[in-house]
């Protein structure tokens, strides 16, 4: 699904790279953060509150590029707040965050967008060819739905989840009654499921997990999507972000970025694996920023 995550020498020389960005820039102009890139102080325009899901890779990894992106490039402040997805549609909603980078459409997110819709603005699509699914390692000897309760015992008879309230729960709870799964779906978060799935496959054992793409586990690991004949979790969707209403009345520039932001599987991967190889999400979008200059200025240029 994505490119291989950059070698060791590569991240630890890109690692380098960007603390010493950051201490030139400490130098020259206080923070990093507070300056455009070119060594001018950013008089701050505002706040700006991005809420997300922790565990959802593609969301962390956005939520803190737009992050950095806002802070360095815009001067506004920006907190992060982490929270399940359906507390964030809801503060979006009413007010208390401004944005939400990771809304899932049309299927996995549908029940929100159907309750608070009306109270939200969407842009995008951010990222295309989403999915979701059940997942497997490659080498389960199954390809289908349909084939699990034929294999429960390999299983242990467990699906493992993530958070109770996500919209790929919802799905996988009307899978197992659509299609009569004797299993128990585990809830958990982003972090546990990818967990579990490492450990079983570093002992070759089965083991099938609630998963989507775009995620760094398909770059980490050899993993196969099961067939959905009943279609339960949809075709491929679209990511897009939803604000507040009125947002760009209050800060035009954040909704200009949030229109043209847009990130393929390469990109969206390489951000990934940055944050996966252990960099802390707004340095690891502060250097993607920072290797993709042209990129991030066709974001900020006004259509």
């Amino acid at each position: 699904m994505f490119r291989k995550n950059n070698k060791k020498a590569k991240y630890v020389a890109a690692l380098l790279a960007l603390l010493m960005m950051v201490s030139i820039s400490a130098v020259g102009c206080g923070q990093g953060q507070d300056t455009n890139g070119e060594g001018e102080q950013l008089e701050s325009k505002g706040s700006v509150t991005i809420g997300y899901v922790e565990g959802w890779a593609e969301g962390v990894a956005m939520t803190h590029l737009a992050q950095a992106i806002l802070e360095d490039k815009l001067g506004y402040e920006v907190e992060t707040k982490a929270a399940d997805v359906g507390p964030v549609y809801q503060a979006v909603a009413q007010g208390e965050y401004d944005a939400f980078m990771d809304a899932w459409l049309p299927v996995t997110h549908q029940s929100y967008m159907e309750r608070l819709g009306d109270q939200l603005d969407k842009y995008g699509p951010v990222y295309e060819g989403a999915r979701i699914g059940l997942v497997v390692p490659s080498y389960v000897e199954i390809d289908s739905i349909e084939e699990m309760n034929d294999h429960k015992d390999k299983f242990d008879g467990k699906i493992t989840g993530i958070d109770a309230g996500a919209g790929i729960m919802e799905k996988t709870r009307k899978a197992i009654e659509e299609y009569d799964l004797d299993f128990e779906l585990l809830e958990g978060s982003g972090p546990a499921m990818t967990a579990a799935l490492g450990k079983a496959i570093d002992d070759n054992e089965w083991i099938v997990v609630t998963g989507w793409a775009p995620h760094w586990k398909f770059a980490k690991w050899d993993l196969k999507f099961l067939e959905d004949p009943k279609k339960i979790y949809g075709e491929e969707e679209e990511i897009y972000i939803v604000t507040t209403k009125g947002l760009p009345e209050e800060m035009p520039e954040v909704t200009s970025l949030f229109k043209n932001m847009k990130m393929d599987d390469q990109q969206l991967g390489e951000l990934e694996g940055y944050i996966n190889e252990g960099m802390e999400p707004l340095e690891a979008g502060r250097l993607w920023m920072s290797e993709n200059e042209e990129v991030i200025n066709e974001w900020l240029s006004t259509q």
